[in-house]
């Protein structure tokens, strides 16, 4: 089994690789608009994927300064290829299924957006890495429970659709050992520790790892 890497650069912004190809998770605006993280140094990913489309998650101006002309594979749910498409950008939609990306595998699932105020919820994927990494987008979607037992999860901890406890209780329901804590760019530093403060013993005390990735970059090796 090879060993994966996974680093957060703010908010939703992470990349897994094995060494031999880099994945490049929902560079959004959130990542970038403090200059905290540089757009540029994300130009290693072999390949670009999005789980939905919210500027959170997506950030164009961001992502030409990633793709800097160069042949990345970018691949999405159908609504935000499409508008990649039209913006310029050569993107496939991932349909639910799995991929060989490179050397990695890649499952996508069709799951809900959790609820916002709002018209209409974007369709959004949640895609699983290897069959040993969640990324559930803004999901909390019952139809990820079958991956309970995964080595790690990418799992929301702030945001206007989640309370602390619905969070914990899906963590819970998918029991991985280790979590990886995004969806909270928005929060200053102190309040950033504060949160995690809360949140750590808990998942410790239920026998998951609860990894503070407070730097950009900061990643942890599985």
């Amino acid at each position: 089994m090879s060993a994966l890497r996974i680093e957060k650069f703010v908010h939703s912004c992470l990349t897994v690789s094995d060494g031999k190809t880099r994945l490049l998770f929902d560079p959004g605006r959130f990542s970038f608009i403090d200059g905290r993280v540089d757009p540029a140094i994300l130009r290693g990913a072999d390949f670009i994927l999005f789980t939905h489309d919210h500027p959170d998650h997506l950030d164009v101006a961001a992502l030409r300064s990633i793709v800097d002309h160069r042949p990345v594979q970018i691949l999405a749910p159908a609504q935000v290829a499409e508008r990649l498409r039209q913006a310029g950008f050569e993107a496939q939609t991932f349909t639910p299924g799995v991929k060989q990306l490179g050397a990695l595998q890649v499952r996508a699932i069709s799951v809900r957006h959790e609820p916002i105020l709002a018209q209409e919820y974007p369709a959004t994927c949640a895609f699983v890495v290897n069959d040993r990494f969640l990324n559930p987008g803004d999901s909390f979607d019952e139809r990820l429970h079958r991956f309970a037992g995964i080595e790690a999860l990418a799992l929301p901890v702030m945001a206007p659709f989640l309370t602390e406890l619905s969070a914990y209780e899906f963590a819970k329901a998918i029991r991985p050992r280790h979590v990886i804590p995004v969806h909270d760019g928005y929060a200053r530093d102190y309040f950033l520790s504060q949160r995690y403060d809360v949140y750590e013993p808990y998942f410790e005390q239920a026998g998951m790892t609860f990894h503070r990735l407070e730097e950009p970059g900061a990643g942890i090796d599985l």
